[in-house]
Formats: structure tokens, C-alpha cells, sequence
């Protein structure tokens, strides 16, 4: 499908903030007048609450081929239900983790092929991927703190190495896609926030003046 709103994800390992800060970037759109749907993974769907529950639930022994194919079952309906609709409607989609977390943390955390994820992801989302992704990165270290403070749910009870693991995977994700995914370093609320502001405004000024050239090559043909 061709998309006529956006999808912005916000990524990064384990206790960085990226949910405060996807909170906060919403709010700023909406200040901003602009229709944006703020959405979480896995979940968002009342079949993926039900599947989110099995996922984070830290009782649970769940084998990373199992774990990928839940995550990829959550967000087949959150795409369905909500995610295509709401795009198609114009919408700014704002989504609190997306399809980078699944390689991040299936691929490079669990192991499990890259290849693989790719292939699964083309056939369930299609062309839903994000047009622009923030990562809010620290090192495992720093966070360690901030998980101490809560109740951890399964995936925050992996190990450090884990965490290491996954933060590898998304400086690796932003690597190959800087056009698409934007590295925040985590810094104190508002500072982060002002981060993600001027990125966002950056990528608005490129599509701005991506359209000024299309229109002129328009005109001269």
C-alpha cells in the first residue's frame, strides 16, 4: 500500500526511556496540530494484550523461535487493526518499539537469523515499515540503576551481556539505515527530548525539500 500518513518508531534496550520519550514526542506532535496515534509493542490490540502477557511474564520459559513468532503474531494484528487503518487515513503513527526490536533483540540477543527476520517481517507488515526511527541509547551499564527501581518483567531480567547484545544490534541496525534511524544519545528528560525534537524537524526539512526537487523535475520534463 502506498502510505499517506507516517510511522515513527522509538527503540533501545531495556530501561533508556524510550517509552517517556515516544510519550512525550507525541504530545508534542499533537501540540503541534498534527493527528498522531500512540501506540506500544508487543500489545496494542486485544489480542496482542493477551499475547503480551505471555510474552513478559517472567514466570514463563519461552524458546527464542517461539518468542519471534509471538512478538510477530502481536504486532501482524496491531498492523491490521490499527497501524494500516490509521495510515491510511493520514495519521502519524507513534510506536513505542517496532520491528527493529525484533532483530535487535531476537537476532542479536537470541541468536536467531537475521535472514529469517527480514523474510518474516516482508510478509507480515509488506511496506509498514517506519519512515523514521529514534534510538535512545545508553550503555547497559548506565541503565542497570533504572531496572533496579522497577519490577522487572521477563525481558527485563535478562542478563547484562543480553543487554550488550541488543544495544549491538541496534548501533548495527542505525549503521546500515542513517537515512531512517537516528541514534539519541540518553541524556536528562527534556534534554533527550529536545534531541529527538531537532531530528525530527531535520527529517521534516528533508522531505520538504525532496518535494520542492520532484516538483521541479516535474516542471521541467
Amino acid at each position: 500500500m502506498r502510505k499517506k500518513g507516517l510511522i515513527i518508531s522509538f527503540e533501545g534496550i531495556d530501561g533508556c526511556g524510550k517509552t517517556t520519550q515516544a510519550r512525550l514526542f507525541c504530545r508534542h506532535l499533537r501540540e503541534k496540530g498534527v493527528n498522531a496515534v500512540l501506540l506500544n509493542e508487543p500489545g496494542g490490540t486485544y489480542t496482542g494484550d493477551k499475547i503480551r502477557n505471555i510474552l513478559l511474564d517472567k514466570e514463563n520459559s519461552i524458546c527464542p523461535l517461539s518468542e519471534l513468532l509471538l512478538y510477530l503474531a502481536s504486532r501482524m494484528q496491531l498492523v491490521e487493526e490499527v497501524i494500516k487503518p490509521a495510515v491510511e487515513e493520514g495519521k502519524t503513527v507513534v510506536l513505542d518499539r517496532y520491528v527493529d526490536s525484533t532483530t535487535a533483540y531476537q537476532g542479536y540477543g537470541r541468536g536467531l537469523s537475521e535472514k529469517l527476520i527480514r523474510y518474516l517481517h516482508r510478509i507480515s507488515i509488506g511496506t509498514l515499515m517506519p519512515d523514521l526511527t529514534f534510538v535512545i541509547d545508553a550503555p547497559a551499564e548506565e541503565l542497570l540503576d533504572v531496572l533496579d527501581r522497577k519490577d522487572r518483567d521477563r525481558m527485563e531480567i535478562e542478563s547484562i551481556e543480553f543487554q550488550k547484545r541488543v544495544r549491538k544490534g541496534y548501533l548495527a541496525i542505525a549503521a546500515r539505515q542513517p537515512s531512517r534511524v537516528k541514534v539519541v544519545r540518553r541524556k536528562a528528560l527534556q534534554m533527550t527530548h529536545a534531541d529527538v525534537v531537532k531530528k525530527w524537524e531535520s527529517f521534516l526539512n528533508g522531505r520538504k525539500n525532496n518535494r520542492k526537487v520532484s516538483h521541479k523535475n516535474q516542471r521541467e520534463k
